[in-house]
């Protein structure tokens, strides 16, 4: 059976379980424009799994696509809130969800596209992310804490109330830290036990999880690349604006790779040169910890993109891998 036909029998099939497309892989590896190609030819639309994307205003330091550049697919999950808007893992699993459905529902293929392995995960994994607690009093209790006494303070907080989250998480992550002993302290179990918990739910999807690599030294030329070209686009002007707009340089959003750099030349802290070399050494970083986290997920079939001469070739084996994976339901 080809994948065209194989394809088309499951779109008539079982929608218990609904169908998605994951791809995913490091920054700057080519997933938005191969993924375009995937979408027309398996008609699918896309959903971002980008945890900058998000927000408005954030599109050069973020390299949202154009509408051009998109090619009349439809996109979700882009420009979704503004900057100063709260924005966390629980509301996208639930938007994209959502979306999901509705591109379901209209016979086309879900895709999702993007380097935030969190987001991905929550999808999957049916991760638990107990929404209704939230306590702004304590999180500003331990972010006192830290300025005043240090990160390695706030971590070691976690050792006896929650050993795996102290160690899967750098003293540095203070959100994540914090967010783990405010769960702890309303529930009197760790955060730890409420992730375990839902992951032991089978997963809802039937989905092809997808993964693009390359050499470290290709995926670290391809970044610097990428931000010299943000750059002559006009990332700093970018900036530049949103702080005019009042969009201040401590939110989540601003913290974003490609803004927070690009803030420390502003304002007058190191020099653009220095900048935008803060910036690449920074998102070489950003990829290797990507890497290092979709390494560790079995489920994951990897591409290395520099075993085909065509980007059409890739595209080809994105769409027959998914085709296999289907024929086996």
């Amino acid at each position: 059976m080809s994948w065209k036909k194989s394809l088309k029998e499951y779109y008539k099939g079982d929608k218990m379980r609904q169908r998605i497309c994951i791809i995913s892989g490091p920054t700057a590896i080519g997933k938005s424009d191969l993924s375009i190609q995937v979408a027309k030819s398996l008609d699918g639309e896309i959903i971002s799994a980008d945890s900058a994307q998000v927000y408005k205003y954030l599109n050069i330091g973020t390299a949202k696509l154009s509408e051009e550049e998109m090619q009349g697919i439809k996109h979700y999950m882009i420009d979704e809130v503004y900057p100063d808007e709260k924005f966390s893992v629980a509301l996208y699993k639930k938007k994209a969800k959502n979306y999901i459905e509705e591109i379901n529902t209209k016979n086309k293929l879900p895709i999702i596209v993007g380097g935030t392995g969190l987001y991905i995960k929550s999808l999957l994994d049916n991760l638990d992310f107990t929404d209704s607690i939230v306590d702004e009093n304590y999180r500003k209790h331990i972010a006192n804490l830290a300025k005043t006494i240090g990160n390695k303070y706030i971590h070691e907080k976690l050792k006896d109330i929650d050993p795996i989250s102290y160690k899967k998480l750098h003293p540095n992550d203070i959100r994540r830290i914090t967010r783990a002993l405010e769960v702890y302290k309303h529930t009197g179990r760790p955060i730890s036990y409420f992730q375990i918990e839902s992951r032991k739910k089978p997963c809802q999807y039937d989905f092809a999880y997808i993964c693009l690599n390359a050499k470290r030294d290709t995926i670290y030329k391809r970044i610097d690349l990428r931000i010299d070209k943000m750059i002559d686009m006009g990332l700093i002007s970018e900036v530049k604006n949103l702080l005019n707009l009042g969009y201040e340089k401590n939110l989540v959003a601003m913290q974003a790779l490609g803004y927070k750099e690009i803030i420390c030349y502003i304002e007058g802290e190191m020099s653009k040169a220095e900048a935008i070399d803060l910036l690449k050494r920074n998102t070489r970083r950003y990829a290797k910890r990507q890497l290092t986290w979709f390494k560790a997920d079995p489920r994951i079939f990897w591409i290395n993109i520099e075993g085909y001469v065509y980007p059409k070739d890739i595209i080809e084996n994105i769409i027959r891998f998914f085709a296999g994976k289907i024929d086996s339901i």
